[in-house]
Order: structure tokens, then C-alpha cells, then sequence
């Protein structure tokens, strides 16, 4: 008994030694107490910090120079737009590089295409793939990842760049006065709270009816008559899609073409050429934390139950920069998605790792390089814009880029971001380019077997 005993209480002594050690204890609170020296720029600092944001106090006063607007390659942009208070910046971008190409066909001067169409459909699609998706994983436990997963994120109005070849080659696209934007298409967060509480709802009936014995076809057929209430708040949110309409192209406010009658689809192959997306285009991801001259696949990230999921081919900068640079040459804009908060001015409209000095203010140092951000969920990218010009140096080296970006005209640089290349490198993550910019050698890349990533992997949010 004894013997016990005393195994007992070396066990607890072990322990408590071992707590001690991991805990913060009085001595280490005393040991980082004293760390903290009290000088006076110490004072001085923290005086400043309670009364200012740090980013006030780490601006760069060697940058306050305006930002050289100045490209030797440029594609002239077509007009602002102004995503207002929603995420759609993938879909505003996706109808930016389109309505360039529409007014360079067209001659038109001015041209808008009605987003709030599109995003009807993306988030009457996206209520289907989460309905559906549960269906699919009925037989799973609610801790299962990929049930969690799908409760966490029943609806979205980020997206990507599938989103946009999905959306449009299924129910084409049509012109800004066919139907206008409402509140609820500029200010989405309060209507998409309600419907993501009603899918969950509708979530958890269709698993207990399948509880209940009900089988796939029943759930299935209980799940159209709910997506009839979703339906229902859309149109009350964002109007009723058109399915016709009578357009003509107009210059100077005049007609100068035959009016025609269209349906969504008739008018994106008619007039904006109906390409291709998904065969013709290809996204180019530079992620240093995978293997390069790879094709990744993200399992479950459509748009679309019968879309395609999130594809693209992994490549070092430098490659990448090689086929934006041939496309802007050609008068090309791109679909281009970066993590945009990081280090951006937004009143100067520059994205520069010298506009903001955080490691004098705090006197230490913030040394992740790309893979290590990427790896601990410090960085990934959260917006799209579109990439419209390139600055080259004599010897044919970027040395600045250019997007529009869709905050409105009076936001950043003329409605315009401008990026030093080294920002480039570190924080651009996504470009789709046509495959006619892609070389042999990588297009022969995009023949492999797809490697697949789930839904929930650190690299992949909604760009909004």
C-alpha cells in the first residue's frame, strides 16, 4: 500500500513539475515583465497606440509620394464598377475582363452587364449543392468533416472563377438595364444570414427524414419543395430573372445596330462570342506550400452541383508572370485574385511591402515567407480583381502591375489598384489566362490526373 502511495504522489510531483514548466506561472510572469523595459520610446509608444490605430502609425513616409500611373503595357479599362456592400468581386470581375471584350467587338463606349442576374442563379445554385450535398451525406455522423463542413458553409455570395464559366455558359448573361441591382443585391450580408438559417433548417429535416427510412428519391423530391421557399426570397430579394429581352448595341446614347430579341443564353453567345470558359481558360495558382507543375483539385468547391469543381495548375511566379505579361501584350485583361489587404494603402491606391513599417513600431520582425503564411492560415487569397496593365524594364522585366479594381471610382487610384512586382510575389495568388498564352509544355501539364484537396483546406476561401 505504501509503495502505491508513493508511485501516486511521484506521479502528481511529476506532473505538477511538468505544469509548472508549461503553465505561466509567477516566475515566468516575472521573467516577461521585466523583458519589457519602460524606456521612454517605450512610453512613447504605447501613449501613441492608445489613441491612434497602428496603421496610422506605421505608414511609410518615404512612400507618400503619388504612385506612378504610368504602364507600358496597358489594356484601357472600360469603367469602374462598385461591388458596394457584398462579395461578389469574383463575379464583378469574371463580367469585367467579359464587357471588355464586348465593347472592343461592339464599338460601344460605355457597357454594364447586370450582375444581380447571375448571382440570382449562384445562390439558387449553391442552395441546391448544399441541399444535395447533405443528401449525399445522410448515412454520415453530424462530426463527420464533411457534414460539418457543410453546415459551417450552406451559402456563400463569394466565389471563383468556376463560378463564372459555370454560371454564364448555363444561363448566359444580359445587359445592366435588363435588370437592375436592388438593396439587397448591394447589401447581401442580411438576406444571406436568413437563407443560410433556413438551409440548415432544411438540413436537418431531409437528414431525419432519411432517419425516418425516407429514400433518395423522396429526399430528393422533398428538396425541390423546399428550395421553392429559397426561390421565393430571391425573388423578393433580388427580382425575377428575365428569360427575354429586346437589346440593340448604342453608341453616344444612340442605336447603331439591329434591335433583337434575346434570351440570356442567346445573348452571351451571339454577342459576347459564347465562349468556351472551361476548355478555353486556365487558372495558374502559384502556392509555394505544394508541389509545382502540379493540377489540384478542390473536392466539393462549385458553384453548381453539375459544375466543375475548382481547378487549377500550380507554377512558380515567374512562370506565371511570363503568360499575364503575353496576354496583357494582346490586349487581354485577366480574372486575378490576391490577398488584397496586406499592406494596402487604400487612399494612395498601392499594394507595397513598403508602405507600412510594422517591425520598427513593435521592434521585432514578422518573417514568414509565402509557404509559411499560407501554411499557418496567415495568408491566402481574399479578393478579385481584374489585371489590366504591366510595367517592363528595358531588359523586359515587370517591375509594377495594374488591376481594376470594383470598389468604385473614388476608391484606391482611380477606382485602380497599382502593386510593386515584389508585392506581386509575395501576396498574388490566381490568374486565369486563355490557353493561347500557354506554352507547349505547360499546357501538356494540364493532361495529368488531378491531385484532390477537400473543402476545408487551409489555402481555399471565397474570394469576395
Amino acid at each position: 500500500m505504501m509503495k502505491r502511495i508513493t508511485t501516486y504522489l511521484a506521479m502528481f510531483m511529476s506532473g505538477s513539475m511538468l505544469f509548472a514548466q508549461q503553465a505561466l506561472t509567477p516566475e515566468v510572469l516575472d521573467k516577461l515583465e521585466h523583458s519589457y523595459g519602460k524606456t521612454s520610446a517605450d512610453k512613447a509608444i504605447r501613449n501613441a497606440l492608445n489613441s491612434n490605430p497602428i496603421k496610422k502609425l506605421v505608414g511609410n513616409a518615404e512612400q507618400a509620394a503619388e504612385p506612378d500611373a504610368e504602364f507600358s503595357v496597358k489594356v484601357n479599362s472600360s469603367g469602374i464598377t462598385d461591388q458596394q456592400s457584398s462579395g461578389r468581386c469574383w463575379l464583378f470581375t469574371g463580367m469585367n475582363v467579359l464587357r471588355a471584350q464586348v465593347m472592343a467587338r461592339t464599338g460601344m463606349k460605355n457597357f454594364q452587364f447586370s450582375q444581380v442576374y447571375n448571382f440570382f442563379y449562384d445562390q439558387l445554385e449553391k442552395s441546391n449543392l448544399f441541399l444535395q450535398g447533405v443528401i449525399d451525406t445522410r448515412k454520415k455522423p453530424m462530426d463527420d468533416k464533411m457534414v460539418e463542413w457543410l453546415f459551417r458553409n450552406p451559402l456563400s455570395d463569394g466565389g471563383q472563377f468556376t463560378g463564372i464559366s459555370d454560371l454564364f455558359t448555363k444561363y448566359g448573361v444580359v445587359p445592366k438595364e435588363v435588370m437592375a441591382e436592388t438593396y439587397s443585391s448591394d447589401n447581401t450580408s442580411e438576406i444571406a444570414s436568413l437563407m443560410k438559417r433556413k438551409l440548415r433548417e432544411y438540413g436537418l429535416q431531409l437528414r431525419d427524414l432519411s432517419e425516418q427510412g425516407k429514400n433518395e428519391a423522396q429526399l430528393e423530391q422533398q428538396k425541390v419543395e423546399m428550395l421553392k421557399t429559397i426561390y421565393k426570397m430571391l425573388v423578393y430579394a433580388y427580382g425575377e430573372p428575365v428569360k427575354t429581352f429586346k437589346w440593340a448595341p448604342k453608341k453616344d446614347g444612340k442605336i447603331v445596330g439591329e434591335e433583337k430579341e434575346y434570351t440570356p443564353q442567346s445573348f452571351y453567345k451571339e454577342v459576347c462570342g459564347g465562349e468556351d470558359l472551361n476548355a478555353d481558360y486556365v487558372m495558374l495558382m502559384n502556392d509555394p506550400s505544394r508541389e509545382y507543375n502540379k493540377v489540384y483539385e478542390i473536392d466539393y468547391d462549385r458553384h453548381t452541383y453539375d459544375g466543375h469543381n475548382w481547378l487549377y495548375l500550380n507554377l512558380p511566379i515567374e512562370e506565371i508572370k511570363k503568360m499575364a505579361i503575353a496576354s496583357l501584350k494582346d490586349s487581354t485583361m485577366m480574372y486575378f485574385s490576391c490577398d488584397v489587404g496586406k499592406f494596402l494603402d487604400s487612399k494612395r491606391g498601392t499594394l507595397d511591402l513598403k508602405n507600412y513599417d510594422y517591425e520598427s513600431l513593435f521592434g521585432t520582425t514578422f518573417g514568414m515567407n509565402k509557404k509559411q503564411r499560407i501554411q499557418s492560415f496567415d495568408s491566402g487569397s481574399t479578393h478579385a480583381m481584374t489585371l489590366m496593365a504591366v510595367d517592363l524594364d528595358a531588359d523586359g522585366k515587370p517591375t509594377k502591375w495594374m488591376v481594376e479594381n470594383s470598389w468604385g471610382a473614388s476608391a484606391g487610384y482611380k477606382g485602380h489598384l497599382i502593386m510593386t512586382d515584389e508585392w506581386f510575389d509575395e501576396y498574388m495568388f490566381r490568374v486565369v489566362v486563355n490557353k493561347k498564352y500557354c506554352p507547349a509544355e505547360i499546357l501538356k501539364l494540364l493532361n495529368q490526373k488531378p491531385v484532390r484537396l477537400p473543402a476545408w483546406d487551409p489555402m481555399f476561401q471565397n474570394e469576395q
